[in-house]
């Protein structure tokens, strides 16, 4: 099964496919990168997204020959996969990221120090199989796991007991593991209010690649928005990953997004805005504070002060009290440990806080 460009389920107002004019690839949108559609405040997206994985160079930028190798035929390749794998100019290996990002939706009326909620309405998968990949000498366990086996890992989608789950075959074929999917989207951000555009690996308070697994359908990334029009963008889909992200992808895997979005503005959302240091996540479940830092140590004080400071805002918690709280209650889990800037988030049950 494959989910191609306009065909099956398109639960957005809007529509992006992905094709060389409306997606970016290594960098991330800035406030002079032209945007590929205009909405209001409210409205939602649809966005067809592709995986990086498959279409890179050392791969042979070729994904029906790469993904042939392991009997996928060509036909079950997708063609804007295909498409933007030919498509020159070609990008940078050595300065540019490997994401495939779309270009930025401009909304009316938004402006720099309005908050930005992206809504994450639907996730569907335009594949059954993606690759998880541990290479460059990258990951957590770079000098372990250097040319010691296979860079690319196969991992094919079947359903299982009533449920889709991801299959990694080991020893010769004979057995496999089995894990269930969770889609999410890697990258979500806003345009950064800089000259040029910035990498695509290291996530920031633009958001980006933040790698954070709870950002699945049904929750919701808040940002501050940089520029005129916010510039949303997403990309780097996922159907699984664990949290850390160890061996430097997850399951990495097309995927077709809808996202409502919707401005925040007036006395309140500015302020909220101006004291979000890292970008803030939402689940029916969790409040989701976010910590980020070249340094994973730091990037878990960020974390908490972020969530200290959430308690102080949201509820007039004082710090002593907040800081007891998150230690005997909160869950602090690291979102990655392999994207130059780590990633930790903190993870507050709203059960623990009834209106």
């Amino acid at each position: 099964m494959i989910l191609e460009a306009g065909q099956g389920p398109i639960d957005g107002t809007h529509y992006l496919r992905a094709t060389p004019e409306t997606a970016g690839w290594g960098r991330l949108p800035c406030r002079t990168t032209a945007p590929a559609l205009t909405i209001d405040s409210g409205d939602s997206v649809t966005f067809d997204t592709v995986s990086h994985e498959g279409i890179l160079e050392d791969q042979g930028r070729d994904p029906a020959a790469f993904f042939g190798r392991y009997g996928i035929a060509a036909t079950e390749v997708l063609s804007d996969a295909r498409l933007l794998a030919k498509s020159p100019p070609p990008r940078d290996p050595d300065g540019d990221g490997p994401h495939v990002v779309s270009a930025p939706v401009h909304i009316r009326g938004a402006e720099p120090g309005d908050l930005l909620k992206a809504e994450v309405l639907s996730l569907h998968r335009r594949a059954d199989y993606g690759v998880i990949s541990s290479r460059h000498g990258r990951g957590a366990l770079p000098d372990e796991f250097a040319c010691t086996g296979p860079e690319f890992t196969f991992c094919a989608v079947e359903r299982t007991d009533g449920r889709d789950v991801g299959v990694i075959r080991y020893g010769n074929g004979r057995a496999a593991a089995r894990f269930p999917l969770r889609p999410f989207m890697g990258i979500m951000g806003v345009a950064t209010d800089t000259d040029g555009p910035e990498h695509s690996v290291p996530p920031g308070r633009h958001g980006g690649n933040l790698d954070i697994k709870d950002l699945a359908t049904h929750s919701a990334l808040y940002l501050p928005v940089q520029t005129a029009g916010a510039g949303f963008y997403t990309g780097d889909p996922h159907y699984a990953q664990g949290n850390g992200e160890v061996a430097l992808t997850a399951l990495e895997a097309p995927l077709r997004a809808t996202f409502r979005l919707t401005l925040l503005k007036g006395a309140r959302a500015r302020a909220a805005a101006a004291a979000l240091t890292h970008p803030f996540g939402e689940t029916d479940r969790h409040w989701i504070p976010v910590g980020l830092h070249e340094d994973l140590d730091e990037a878990m004080r960020e974390a908490v002060r972020s969530a200290v400071r959430f308690l102080a805002d949201r509820f007039g918690m004082g710090g002593p009290a907040a800081y007891a709280y998150l230690s005997a209650a909160a869950d602090f889990e690291i979102s990655q440990v392999v994207d130059q800037v780590q990633g930790v988030h903190c993870l507050i049950r709203k059960a623990d806080f009834p209106d």
